[in-house]
């Protein structure tokens, strides 16, 4: 009996649903994270009758005809680089993004990634390092006797020193924007790699046409809407439970079969 596998198609596709729900809330917190989305297609459709054949070889056209459809399938999990607020924490090091664009960084095998998490700090030798120790790109390095530090929405950063009044400049910044963000292979740790689909990097100075400005002392906060997953969750429990109904109900159908056939 079909409805079995396409009720169970449709279970599968809601165990999923539920699962991209679960992982967005679990980032409700985390810093410049992009809630996903999972989105779905039918299955193919089982002929019964062809639409616009003759009927019994005569010349009247069948005008609707009669297929049915095998279920749904996931068609893709799409990220939704929506904007999220900007928090407030007072860090000098700590950078948001206003607009599109992405903070590169140099993993350790020498592998530039892309993040939208921009709570930085200062390894040992004074270069701007993320949470895990990837070196922004380009290299800023921040002098050991700063007592300041400056950063425009331009990305230029700025220091003072110890024995100075005035300002040095010490690096500019630089973000990169894609043709197609939701095609970045999501990585985990706040960070994206490119791929065939993203399209290559584009680099430029924050301020740019078409390329966010900086916020120094801000971090951007996840897009998640508590509101709505809690809405959209509900709604996958009951579509799964109704796929579970169907499932019953057809098991019914074909008990009655067999012990009619008894």
């Amino acid at each position: 009996m079909r409805a079995l596998a396409i009720a169970a198609s449709g279970m599968k596709a809601q165990q999923l649903h539920v699962e991209v729900i679960a992982n967005n809330i679990a980032n409700i917190n985390t810093t410049g994270f992009k809630r996903a989305r999972a989105e779905f297609t039918d299955l193919l459709y089982q002929a019964e009758r062809l639409q616009g054949t003759s009927n019994r070889g005569s010349d009247n056209m069948i005008p609707e005809g009669a297929q049915v459809g095998l279920g749904v399938r996931t068609a893709a999990i799409r990220n939704l680089h929506v904007q999220g607020t900007l928090e407030s924490t007072g860090n000098k090091l700590d950078l948001a993004l206003t607009g599109r664009g992405w903070f590169q960084v140099t993993d350790a095998a020498g592998e530039t990634l892309y993040t939208r998490a921009g709570a930085f700090n200062t390894n040992a030798t004074g270069q701007l390092v993320n949470a895990d120790g990837y070196k922004l790109v380009p290299a800023i390095t921040i002098p050991a006797t700063a007592t300041d530090i400056l950063v425009g929405e331009s990305g230029i950063v700025s220091v003072r020193l110890d024995t100075q009044t005035a300002l040095q400049q010490v690096g500019q910044l630089t973000i990169a924007n894609f043709a197609n963000e939701t095609g970045l292979e999501p990585l985990g740790g706040n960070l994206y790699r490119t791929t065939t689909a993203s399209g290559t990097a584009v680099a430029a100075v924050p301020g740019d046409p078409g390329f966010a400005t900086v916020k120094q002392g801000y971090l951007e906060s996840s897009n998640v809407d508590p509101v709505r997953e809690i809405t959209d969750l509900i709604a996958a429990q009951r579509s799964y439970e109704m796929n579970s109904k169907v499932i019953t109900a057809a098991d019914q159908m074909m008990q009655t079969i067999a012990t009619g056939m008894r």
